[in-house]
């Protein structure tokens, strides 16, 4: 064949070719720029429906007021979730209890565990405008020392030292595989403030509640509401968030918390609108949170409920008669009065809290929910009662404790003890707890900790509380254990010793606290340790 004679056919189909590519990719370019300008559309419309306004604000109903803000002098549960948006420490916990840096941009530890060296973020600003620095954190810690049993053995003889503007020195004289855990606390949290705040601070608590979070106090109106606005001069970690750690954003402009102790108001007021979040919703009320269409219903593991014994006066400061309670009481009938559907609670002998997995316990449980009213019975004959008044203290502010009181009232006049149930506002109630000549056994919640040394329920200065130098001694022997394997081991022979020997107080089990959001509020953080608010956003 003459390649002359193909050259023209050729060229005519190379041109056809050439615009039906063209043609194509035109077609191709104008098809991606239109998806790209969908995107766009989409990623605006997204933007709008996620970013808030500056005036959002966001109200939600509690069921009592903290005692106070300051965190290093109270237990209180409120006290812990309300004043976390104003206070940071150190370190705080991740999602696995565990802890991390917060204050501290990075700690150094020694080779023999005794020295850690706190090296500080710089330019993190305290609510009134100053920088925060060394001398701050060496007040705040101190004044923590003095204020909380939490610090324990492990902080004994420590000492805190600037090494400069911007690194901390503690210096342990025993060392303890506890002692990041004990500080990253979120209950009796040692609070890093302005050190002229610290040292001006009487022993009732501070005068000024500055700290550096992301929100600071704006009023508290007693018996009204707590107003919180966003720390614009915030600087938050850009590492992920992480349970307590990590980025902290403070996407809604106001904060109130409003006090509305009736549980049926906040419960209408969630359903209405008036509050975007609300705490402590009977579960009796769940099935109408499920069929709304503007609330969303939250469970969340909650406190340990439990029964708490005078330990130190009175017919059942004996562990005798301790027993006796304990060998007749149902459980599980006094869990479901408290919370009307097993969904809500669960049965559980351990002191620590089954989610902080590293200290989590069975030991004991075989004295858990004996429940054999018969045996007690005899028990009680044998021990030669004679109609002693039993006093129980309970509250109706939270009724579930109320219902439990109710509950546990009524099974000891079955069992033959002369019980009177005694019944305050809250404010009494905590008052009343300190008076260990008014009550015998006191309805109570304990609040998640991290570590067992940090456990409420195991001390010596909650009134009323453990009266058995064992105890003591042994959580001391955790705290300056050689590794953690070993502070295991003495923890889990000491729940076997508290259940069998001493009693201090029925650990009925865990709860599920029950609140109710509305679906218009986003990123509200439930967790074990209570909401966490930053990061969360109100949608117009």
């Amino acid at each position: 064949m003459d390649i002359k004679n193909i050259k023209a056919p050729l060229l005519i189909v190379l041109l056809m070719m050439f615009f039906i590519i063209i043609g194509c990719s035109k077609k191709t370019e104008e098809t991606i720029t239109e998806e790209n300008e969908k995107e766009d559309e989409v990623t605006e419309e997204t933007k709008e429906d996620t970013t808030t306004s500056e005036n959002s604000v966001l109200n939600i109903a509690i069921d009592t007021t903290p005692p106070t803000l300051d965190q290093p002098i109270s237990t209180s549960a409120s006290t812990r979730d309300v004043s976390r948006l104003i206070y940071e420490s150190l370190v705080t916990t991740d999602a696995d209890f565990k802890p991390i840096p917060m204050l501290a941009e990075s700690i150094d530890i020694s080779d023999d565990n005794k020295v850690y060296t706190f090296h500080l973020r710089k330019g993190i600003k305290f609510h009134n405008g100053e920088e925060m620095i060394a001398e701050d954190v060496i007040a705040s810690m101190k004044r923590w020392e003095e204020k909380t049993a939490l610090s324990g053995e492990i902080f004994n003889g420590a000492t805190w030292e600037e090494q400069d503007e911007y690194t901390v020195v503690l210096t342990l004289t025993n060392a303890s595989p506890l002692t990041l855990d004990t500080i990253a606390t979120s209950k009796h949290a040692p609070a890093i403030m302005p050190k002229e705040i610290v040292e001006s601070a009487p022993a009732e608590g501070v005068n000024e509640y500055i700290g550096t979070g992301p929100y600071k106090l704006t009023e508290w109106k007693e018996d009204q509401y707590i107003h919180f606005t966003k720390n614009e001069d915030y600087l938050t970690l850009e590492t992920e968030t992480n349970g307590l750690g990590g980025k902290k954003e403070a996407l809604i402009e106001d904060i109130y918390f409003r006090l509305v102790p009736d549980s049926s108001t906040r419960l209408a007021g969630i359903l209405s609108g008036e509050y975007d979040f609300a705490y402590g919703i009977p579960q009796d009320n769940y099935d109408q949170l499920i069929n709304s269409d503007s609330v969303e219903p939250v469970l969340v593991p909650g406190s340990n409920t439990i029964i708490k014994f005078n330990n130190v006066e009175g017919i059942v400061s004996d562990f005798e008669f301790r027993e006796i309670i304990n060998t007749a009481l149902d459980y599980e009938q006094i869990m479901m009065a408290a919370f009307a559907s097993e969904e809500f609670y669960e049965l559980d002998s351990g002191y620590m809290h089954k989610d902080v997995t590293a200290w989590a316990s069975q030991a004991g449980s075989e004295y858990h929910n004996i429940n054999d009213p018969e045996k007690a019975k005899q028990m009680l004959e044998d021990y030669g009662y004679n109609g002693e008044e039993v006093v129980i203290m309970t509250t109706r502010d939270f009724q579930w404790m109320y219902n439990i009181g109710v509950a546990v009232d009524e099974q000891l006049k079955r069992l033959g003890i002369q019980s009177r149930l005694d019944v305050y506002d809250y404010p009494t109630f905590s008052d009343t707890a300190n008076k260990t000549d008014l009550w015998d056994i006191e309805i109570q919640g304990a609040t998640m900790v991290s570590t067992p040394p940090q456990l409420i329920t195991l001390s010596t200065t909650w009134s009323g509380g453990v009266n058995d130098p064992h105890i003591p001694e042994s959580l001391k022997a955790m705290e300056t254990a050689s590794d953690l394997e070993d502070a295991y081991q003495i923890w889990d022979e000491l729940q076997q010793y508290v259940w069998e020997e001493h009693l201090p107080i029925i650990n009925l089990g865990h709860s599920y606290a029950l609140y109710g959001i509305n679906k218009k509020v986003q990123g509200i953080e439930m967790s074990t340790v209570g909401p966490v608010l930053w990061n969360a956003t109100v949608s117009e």
